[in-house]
């Protein structure tokens, strides 16, 4: 696991300055302290900071091939590389070195750019074709591993995060008010926007070439779009059962300490006891725990670690949260408002002293429909069939007077969360669930000035797209806009950032290829059952884990957000969302802030939502914008 930056000179004859790259490398140590690796050759510059775990001693980066005509860096693993490289070596490639990423290289030599389709893994890479005077860069199927590119000045920059491009002096700081309002819609951004104007994300399973000048990129994969009918239930749930623990052993790959993350819900439990079965030794577990009992969820974790007789790791979790909030929302780059990251990065810490990689359960909802989401979708889509939107309307609108639950979730919260949905664009599917500041609330929010820049933009055609593209079944369709929207630039952004923080590699089984490709071959019927979610991966792992896991509900890994903005986080929303703040910033409405505030603060509504959005941006626009 690694950092990575690189220089491509649009004169490829001229060798780009090693002290900037030395400089963009150095800006990613916690992505990889154990190394430093930088070149400078005629045309580019390549460097990485280095996390090492396969081929600690010899795998150092940048490689290169025999005659020195391709030179490489890489962040990730390549899960299924001893096959790849026997395949090479038989015919007649030689290895300089142990590590997994170096079949990249030779695998290049001997297919091209078809070697994104041939490995299975978690990466991004960047690789220099001296004879061709080209790069080729590309990003996992999936996205765990990032890559950013900048393509507006005299060279293309890229790298693993942005502060590295920011080093650049011809990296502009200009606010991307599209990618703003993208954010405060769905608390992330969607590639391949990025907050900065001119800086884009490459999207998952996309490649990228710079060659004469000029950046091409395109898509090398896409799940399967249609689904195979005619297999019983049993045949499916043996496979599934089968290739998900291939992923997992093949995940426990590793030169250094390894261990899992275990929240206690059925993904990461699946992944912890498929994990001990391939293990001769107790496995390492880590999980946190919440004060607050509603958010708690640390005995079932227990519960699985008891049962795997694991080597369990636990720590709670206070309200200490404004502590963290200043270093991790600077960290991230980019405004990102899940949450989730606190607990994330706290496991992660607690993880990072014992070991240097870990498995978890991501990507496990995504694929299986383990979301409120499909089932409130579900609801809604039987409700349309009867008259009474009217009747809706009303109880929406009644539901506004009725103050939301202290709970994390709880019938009152849910009820009104889903009236909420149903008011929204019908064409959004279960992404109503997801849209977290409608139009409406826009126009009040947003001053005239960003409303107006904002009139070609609408945030609702990256899900549209997305869900066109899915196949006939509704469900896989879906579960493909999340495997592509949600999963990646939500939940694989915040793991990724929050263990590469503490130098720690998360690797998520589920995430594997083929796992990925089988369950999108599977009729989404057998993913949600009536309002049973994950039901084929319930049956696959009836008998292993224990029913109290495997059917209680599914709470998600979250904070208690709302209560701590009423109480220990309220200064630093009030510091941070005062009027004066507001109104030098210029693109929001004072009052309106205000109003969201005060409401909150009061019990009457949860503006969590949109309060902890706006102090996010808030802090990040004061780190990293030139000024109001």
């Amino acid at each position: 696991m690694c950092g990575i930056a690189g220089v491509v000179a649009r004169d490829a004859t001229r060798q780009p300055d090693l002290a900037v790259i030395d400089r963009m490398v150095a800006k990613l140590h916690h992505r990889g302290p154990d190394d430093t690796g930088t070149i400078a050759l005629p045309g580019i510059a390549l460097g990485l900071k280095r996390l090492s775990i396969i081929d600690v001693a010899g795998g150092r980066q940048p490689i290169q091939n025999e005659d020195e005509t391709i030179t490489f860096v890489g962040n990730g693993e390549i899960f299924n590389y001893r096959p790849l490289r026997d395949e090479l070596l038989a015919k007649g490639h030689r290895f300089r070195t142990g590590s997994d990423m170096e079949v990249i290289v030779h695998g290049y030599e001997e297919w091209g750019d078809r070697v994104t389709e041939r490995v299975n893994g978690q990466f991004a890479f960047a690789l220099w074709d001296a004879s061709r005077r080209r790069l080729l860069a590309a990003r996992d199927r999936a996205g765990e591993k990032p890559l950013y590119y900048y393509d507006g000045g005299e060279d293309i920059v890229f790298a693993s995060e942005i502060k590295s491009l920011l080093v650049r002096a011809d990296v502009p700081r200009e606010l991307n008010l599209e990618a703003l309002d993208c954010f405060l819609t769905y608390e992330f951004i969607i590639a391949p926007l990025s907050i900065f104007k001119g800086v884009k994300k490459l999207p998952p399973a996309h490649a990228m070439s710079v060659e004469n000048g000029q950046v091409k990129t395109w898509p090398y994969w896409s799940p399967p779009a249609d689904v195979v009918d005619g297999r019983s239930d049993r045949e499916w749930i043996e496979e599934l059962r089968e290739t998900l623990g291939r992923a997992v052993r093949s995940q426990m790959m590793s030169d250094v300490p390894l261990g899992a993350f275990l929240s206690g819900g059925i993904d990461s439990s699946t992944v912890v006891a498929m994990m001990a079965e391939a293990s001769e030794r107790p496995i390492k577990t880590f999980s946190i725990a919440f004060q607050e009992g509603g958010y708690d969820e640390s005995a079932y974790a227990r519960e699985i670690a008891s049962l795997f007789a694991t080597e369990h790791h636990e720590e709670t979790v206070t309200a200490d949260v404004a502590g963290l909030f200043d270093k991790l929302i600077v960290h991230l780059d980019e405004p990102f408002a899940d949450v989730s990251l606190f607990p994330t990065y706290l496991v992660s810490q607690i993880a990072a002293k014992e070991v240097k990689v870990v498995l978890s359960g991501d990507g496990g909802d995504e694929l299986f429909a383990g979301y409120d989401w499909y089932v409130a979708d579900r609801l809604a889509r039987k409700l349309a069939r009867f008259p009474g939107k009217s009747a809706l309307r009303l109880l929406h609108a009644m539901s506004e007077w009725v103050p939301p639950s202290a709970k994390k979730k709880g019938f009152i919260n849910k009820a009104k969360r889903f009236l909420e949905g149903t008011q929204a664009a019908p064409e959004l599917e279960h992404y109503r669930w997801l849209w977290h500041l409608p139009v409406e609330q826009k126009k009040r929010l947003y001053t005239a000035s960003l409303s107006e820049a904002l009139t070609s933009y609408d945030p609702k055609l990256h899900v549209l797209e997305t869900l066109g593209a899915g196949g006939d079944d509704l469900l896989n369709r879906q579960l493909f806009a999340d495997f592509k929207l949600f999963l990646s630039d939500d939940i694989l952004v915040k793991v990724d950032r929050m263990s590469m923080a503490t130098s720690l590699e998360a690797r998520a089984p589920f995430l594997d290829r083929d796992v990925i490709e089988l369950a999108f071959r599977m009729p989404g019927h057998l993913k949600l059952r009536g309002h049973t979610s994950k039901y084929v991966l319930k049956q696959a792992m009836t008998g292993v884990l224990p029913d109290g896991i495997l059917h209680r509900r599914k709470e998600g890994f979250s904070i208690p957000l709302k209560n701590w903005l009423r109480r220990e986080l309220r200064p630093l929303m009030d510091e941070l969302l005062s009027e004066e703040r507001i109104r030098a910033r210029g693109l929001f409405e004072p009052a309106e802030v205000a109003r969201l505030r005060r409401e909150h603060v009061a019990g009457s509504r949860n503006h969590a939502h949109q309060l902890f959005p706006l102090m996010v941006f808030e802090r990040w626009a004061e780190e990293f914008l030139p000024g109001p």
